[in-house]
């Protein structure tokens, strides 16, 4: 599942000092001693978990590299999909008669303008010798500086001086920083950290230009390709990096002498982007796979119903870290993943982990605190690409076939922001007002009663169980084929537990808009999406195979498989009954 920021963690892969471990019932850190590989079998028409293990195991391996799109970790993936579409005797229905949809996407070539300067009481400041200029991530332009005041923000590392978001907002911001930061020069906090701290500033200086290499700055410095962006563009708070001399410039006084809410001069200037046309390219062309098996039916078969999930994941970090303390850390102190922020330890707490660590490590023979730096994504989206594999297998094996015809898609760069379901909607290898309805499988591997699984809309949490499946927007379109999950899991005997408190009106964490369902029912078209929720083993480096539950993974594949079929042999199309969106306009939940 798509999130909007990447955070990353940081432990320390020095074993810690031995300490007793905590004995808890059951063992929470049993998963660490789990293997981390499979010997495969040869898999079955039939759902089961044997097949599913072999088949994750394969897709979320090491190998992959993380499945980011656009790399040789997520051809390989694609390939192996595809090859398994082609041996079940599926129809390639992408391009050119083959199971690949190529994804092409439209971008803005970017690059700071050397005209750009700021101007800080009597002195102005250079790019590129004063300071070092960031692309605002996916916005067009940089927000507007001139004629806005500095104040120093305080030292990042030591949190008890950092000013409130309130106190920055409409402001300058300079900090500093004394912490080493992975994938950073020593001293240079993460900007994924820093700019939602300080989302109502109007800038955000982070003094230490002096740290990055010559290399980094031409990196920095060099063009870079965005996704092209349509309607109104959008703009963002300029983010720098500064000279410790551009820094007293700003603050009006030698740095040693501010203090944090100490007021500086207020800026003149701007900071410009240029931009052109262009198409974003990858090391490897991002494609959606597409499958098809025809209906029985010489009418209905030229209705299609689609099953989806994405094949990406987000790829690998430059530096590894210690799994097992990546895992317990995350398990004790940041149960949403990446959907939480990294925590910051007390001592005590950081006592806590070492005895925890000292433990397993013990009982693991330190194979536990293997280095680590791949993102394998074995739930986000590995459960849903595997499910789909054995669903597919289990239609393509039946000898009645269903009365529509039935499309298996695996969208890429759903990661990237729905890159894939969004081409393919906009392009796709059907007729679009043919496709009846999409189901939507994205992390349907976990769900226990120990993950956290998000938060309902006055701020509970929420928690997995027996059964445990979160459906999100199965009535938005179309009443009947909410209604129709839930008779199809009682009388198929699923044993499903719905949760729909993720599904809520205006709930912040917007899911509904998160997956590539949204891509189709922005035409209309009726959509279900069906996912076991966050774990604290979102987005991290610990979403590997042998931490998923294959019961439970069986278990809604059977039941999504068995809606798709009744769905696929009703003898009218599902109806739509809510009004259709706009499909230029922003996803609202």
């Amino acid at each position: 599942m798509t999130s909007s920021t990447r955070l990353l963690i940081l432990v320390s892969l020095i074993l810690p000092s031995a300490a007793a471990a905590q004995a808890t019932k059951p063992d929470p850190w049993a998963g660490l001693l789990r293997p981390t590989t499979h010997k495969p079998t040869p898999t079955t028409a039939a759902i089961t978990v044997a097949d599913l293990r072999t088949r994750l195991f394969i897709f979320a391996d090491d190998s992959m590299a993380g499945r980011s799109a656009g790399t040789e970790g997520n051809y390989k993936g694609v390939e192996y999909i595809a090859s398994e579409a082609r041996r079940f005797g599926l129809q390639p229905a992408g391009q050119d008669a083959t199971f690949f949809q190529t994804v092409h996407v439209a971008t803005d070539v970017r690059t700071f303008s050397d005209a750009s300067s700021i101007t800080a009481g009597q002195t102005t400041l250079a790019p590129w010798k004063d300071f070092l200029p960031r692309y605002p991530f996916q916005a067009a332009n940089i927000g507007v500086i001139d004629g806005v005041q500095v104040i120093f923000g305080g030292n990042w590392a030591d949190s008890t001086t950092v000013i409130s978001n309130a106190a920055a907002a409409g402001k300058f911001v300079v900090i500093t920083s004394t912490a080493t930061v992975i994938g950073n020069p020593p001293g240079i906090p993460s900007r994924q950290e820093v700019v939602p701290h300080f989302s109502q500033a109007a800038g955000i200086a982070v003094v230490g230009m002096e740290a990055f290499p010559d290399s980094q700055i031409r990196q920095y410095r060099a063009p870079l390709s965005f996704r092209a962006v349509t309607g109104p563009i959008p703009s963002a708070a300029p983010y720098i990096y500064v000279t410790r001399s551009a820094a007293a410039a700003l603050l009006g006084t030698a740095l040693e002498n501010a203090r944090a809410g100490t007021l500086g001069v207020t800026l003149h200037g701007s900071i410009r982007l240029d931009s052109k046309p262009g198409e974003l390219t990858f090391d490897r062309p991002l494609r959606n796979v597409v499958a098809l098996l025809p209906g029985s039916d010489p009418v209905l078969r030229n209705q299609f119903v689609v099953i989806g999930a994405h094949n990406d994941h987000i790829g690998t970090q430059s530096s590894p870290q210690a799994h097992d303390s990546v895992y317990v850390v995350n398990h004790l102190f940041r149960h949403g993943g990446a959907d939480d922020a990294p925590p910051q330890l007390d001592a005590a707490q950081q006592t806590q982990v070492n005895g925890i660590l000292a433990g397993v490590r013990r009982r693991s023979g330190g194979k536990s605190a293997r280095p680590d730096s791949i993102y394998n994504g074995a739930d986000d989206d590995g459960s849903g690409s595997v499910s789909l594999l054995e669903i597919a297998e289990q239609f393509a094996a039946q000898k009645i076939k269903p009365k529509r015809s039935v499309l298996f898609v695996w969208h890429v760069a759903e990661e990237h922001g729905l890159w894939g379901s969004e081409y393919f909607t906009d392009h796709p290898t059907v007729p679009r007002d043919s496709i009846v309805a999409e189901l939507n499988m994205d992390m349907v591997g976990r769900g226990a009663a120990t993950d956290e699984t998000g938060n309902s809309l006055d701020g509970k949490k929420l928690h997995g169980g027996p059964g445990y499946l979160q459906a999100v927007g199965s009535r938005r379109l179309s009443t009947e084929l909410g209604d129709l999950a839930e008779s199809i899991n009682k009388s198929g005997k699923h044993g499903i537990t719905f949760d729909y408190a993720m599904d809520a009106n205006g709930h912040p964490q917007n899911i509904y808009c998160r997956s590539d369902h949204a891509e189709y029912a922005r035409y209309g078209i009726p959509i279900a999406f069906f996912t076991t929720g966050g774990h604290a083993d979102y987005h991290q480096l610990t979403d590997e195979p042998q931490y998923i539950d294959y019961n439970k993974m069986m278990q809604v594949d059977k039941f999504v498989a068995d809606l798709a079929k009744h769905v696929a042999n009703l003898d009218h199309r599902v109806n739509v009954d809510k009004p259709k969106p706009d499909p230029k306009a922003d996803c609202q939940q």
